[in-house]
């Protein structure tokens, strides 16, 4: 009966799950991407994207109110060009299809072109109606998910610049937790069905020239915690700790008995 017993409590350290809660695990050999050059790639427009929009007359001297079709006076007027895409673009969604439904012009594809593809191609479609168009164009919901290291903590990070990088991010989301594995950082990026992964080190000055690459929308940046071996066994065989103790307790019992 005591051997039973043994082999009983001893099953739970051969098949629990030690860290459960890590995710995106990936084995010895997984073919990570090794070239760092995505910092120089421009975001492409995506579908769910929201653009925030706005059209200018006469080379940017005049804001063309699209929804009733005036123009009110810009150019000397206090105002910089960096400012009127935030305070009087009118924001549109790009829907499932990669369209954008815009005044005037209708349906346009827009997916999969940069921002400044899809502004080239905005001015030539207002040319016909309006003299020398100047559009800005900038996606309003672009955003990143950082896992600092500790469960729970997870966040959410809206990228506020065009250029934000990697260190940039991990700071707004409050930095690497002291759990956290600084030299075990993935960035996964692209299609969820095929992704990019990118392993980066930070914890050497030298890895840092990794930390300047530029982010785009639905990044994920996952800092690998600490593996903690004896809180995970722990948790695991406590359960069975307990009804393993209550049926020797038990044995024992019915063998004074007798």
């Amino acid at each position: 009966m005591r051997k039973y017993l043994i082999i009983i409590f001893l099953l739970p350290l051969f098949s629990c799950n030690i860290n459960p809660s890590i995710m995106f695990k990936t084995g010895a050999d997984y073919p990570y991407k090794v070239d760092q050059s995505i910092g120089n790639v421009e975001y492409r427009i995506a579908p769910n994207d929201i653009l925030g929009f706005s059209v200018f007359t006469n080379d940017g001297f005049k804001l063309i109110d699209l929804t009733t079709g005036v123009t009110s006076m810009t150019a000397g007027g206090g105002g910089s060009s960096q400012n009127y895409g935030n305070d009087n673009s009118t924001r549109f969604s790009v829907d499932v299809n990669g369209e954008v439904k815009l005044p005037i012009v209708g349906k346009l594809k827009v997916e999969d072109l940069t921002i400044r593809e899809a502004e080239k191609m905005l001015e030539e479609k207002y040319a016909v109606y309006y003299n020398k168009p100047f559009v800005m164009l900038n996606v309003v919901n672009r955003r990143v998910m950082v896992f600092p290291g500790t469960g729970g903590s997870g966040k959410v990070v809206v990228l506020s610049n065009e250029n934000t990088t990697l260190i940039e991010a991990l700071a707004l989301a409050g930095g690497i937790t002291e759990s956290g594995k600084a030299d075990v950082i993935k960035l996964i990026r692209g299609d969820s069905r095929n992704p990019q992964v990118h392993l980066i080190d930070l914890s050497t000055v030298e890895g840092m020239k990794q930390s300047n690459m530029l982010l785009q929308a639905n990044d994920i940046i996952y800092v690998e915690p600490v593996k903690r071996v004896s809180r995970g066994i722990l948790a695991e065989i406590t359960p069975v700790l307990g009804i393993v103790t209550s049926l020797l307790l038990l044995y024992e019992i019915v063998l004074n008995r007798n």
